[in-house]
């Protein structure tokens, strides 16, 4: 419900130009970058956001921006926020867009509110409180936007790093680098599968000369692994076994037997070529 004592509403929209340039000019200073086409789209922004907050101040008055008046300005806040987490902007940076406007408004609440003082401290008293919480919103949603971007970027970081190359007809090689826990367990697990099955490959080699250690989990992923492309009809050999690593397998009492293990990926390779009934021959001229 609107909050008949504010004139901050009707001061917003009576005087949106003046405010907007004075606006702009306090955000290009803060943000420091200068050009012409992010100042187009930052004035564009800014206009758009002048008209929805006075809109909704008069409609649902300044203590509560969870109110239904205050959606769309949520949004663009909510887009805003987005927008400056692609282009590399700070959170400070981010909120500033809302806590600069601060300072122009006061100047026209003086301003409208001269011979009032009683007024002049309650608008500004509301005024403050309003953007404290419109900029505690934008922090939030650019916090979500941020995180959002970077559970994006594992996810493809995942599947780049855990490449499946088919090197022979019917063998395919997975080569892991780095730890292997149950995120990557899944992510290595989908891309085998998928390749077992757009090639039809009988034989897949899982490489672990890349994984700095082997402890029971990964272990236990390994044969997660193996099991799954055993189920669509692959069998798996396990390379890159060092020393260090096949003596913790045994202390551990992890069970392999079932597995074949190969100290490199080249042995494993010449164990697939003569379970899949192939054979490189070394060209003698």
């Amino acid at each position: 419900m609107r909050n008949e004592t504010s004139r901050l509403g009707d001061i917003i929209i009576k005087n949106q130009a003046e405010l907007l340039e004075g606006w702009l000019t306090s955000l290009v200073a803060r943000i420091g970058r200068r050009d012409a086409n992010a100042e187009n789209e930052l004035r564009q922004q800014a206009s758009r956001f002048l008209i929805l907050v006075g809109n909704a101040v008069n409609n649902a008055g300044t203590t509560d921006i969870d109110n239904a008046a205050w959606q769309d300005a949520r949004h663009l806040l909510g887009e805003i926020s987005a927008n400056r987490v692609r282009q590399g902007y700070s959170s400070i940076e981010t909120a500033n867009f809302v806590f600069s406007l601060k300072e122009p408004l006061t100047s026209h609440l003086r301003a409208e509110l001269a011979g009032q003082p009683d007024a002049l401290v309650e608008e500004i008293s509301a005024t403050n409180g309003l953007f404290d919480k419109l900029g505690l919103f934008t922090v939030e949603a650019y916090q979500k936007s941020r995180e959002q971007v970077i559970m994006r970027q594992q996810q493809e970081l995942l599947e780049l790093s855990t490449p499946v190359v088919q090197l022979w007809k019917d063998v395919l090689a997975l080569p892991l680098i780095g730890t292997l826990d149950s995120a990557r367990t899944q992510v290595v697990m989908e891309s085998l599968l998928q390749k077992i099955i757009d090639t039809s490959a009988s034989i897949a080699i899982i490489d672990i000369t890349g994984v700095p250690t082997v402890d029971t989990l990964v272990a236990q992923h390994l044969l997660k692994t193996v099991a799954a492309a055993r189920l669509m009809g692959a069998d798996c050999i396990i390379s890159g076994i060092r020393p260090q690593i096949a003596q913790t397998i045994v202390h551990l009492g992890v069970n392999l037997e079932d597995v074949i293990t190969k100290a490199t990926l080249a042995d494993a390779f010449q164990v697939a070529l003569q379970r899949t009934g192939s054979a490189i021959v070394r060209n003698q001229g």
